[in-house]
């Protein structure tokens, strides 16, 4: 009897019944600041406050290979950073960068490059827009195309899903081109 009573209490008194819509995170994003990175490298550039850059640790990192990390949106941005000793290298360089860029071709919907170009500051590159479910959304090279070479690729640390992620790629490709816009040799 007990148990019948149970059932029909549970069953009964629910009266109108509506699905929750679906909700997304509320992200608050940082205030915009930036700091000046100088530190032991042949270059300089602006970053956010909210970043830090380590080195890269990695086995057959070179030098002045640098990890940007955003900690509070589980993203890096990974820096590498040659030297040029011949022609023949920054080709390769080059190839490497272009391959890197379209080796997500696999998942992305649209890759796009963008040349960079500030002959002011001899400064020369192209930047990779990469759409879709990739596991990298934006990469870039810059040179001054004798000596210097430096590649970076903006990776996020979980699984690419980029209706999840938008609002957060868009407010970091804000900071990458801060990062190229004031970027300097030195």
């Amino acid at each position: 009897m007990l148990l019948a009573a149970l059932v029909l209490s549970a069953c009964g008194g629910g009266g109108d019944y509506s699905p929750k819509p679906h909700g997304f995170f509320r992200i608050k994003f940082p205030k915009k600041e930036y700091q000046e990175y100088s530190e032991g490298c042949p270059f300089v550039f602006s970053y956010p406050k909210y970043a830090v850059i380590e080195p890269d640790r990695k086995a057959g990192a070179g030098n002045c290979w640098l990890n940007m990390q955003f900690p509070e949106f589980k993203a890096t941005l990974h820096i590498s950073y040659d030297q040029i000793a011949s022609k023949k290298m920054f080709d390769e360089l080059v190839e490497d960068s272009h391959k890197l860029a379209f080796k997500h071709t696999v998942k992305a919907s649209a890759i796009d490059e963008g040349s960079i170009s500030n002959p002011a500051k001899k400064i020369y590159g192209i930047y990779y827009t990469i759409a879709g479910n990739a596991a990298s959304s934006a990469q870039f090279y810059l040179t001054d195309s004798t000596r210097n070479y430096l590649r970076g690729a903006l990776y996020f640390n979980n699984e690419p899903r980029l209706d999840s992620i938008q609002p957060v790629l868009d407010f970091i490709k804000k900071d990458v081109n801060v990062m190229i816009k004031s970027f300097r040799w030195k």
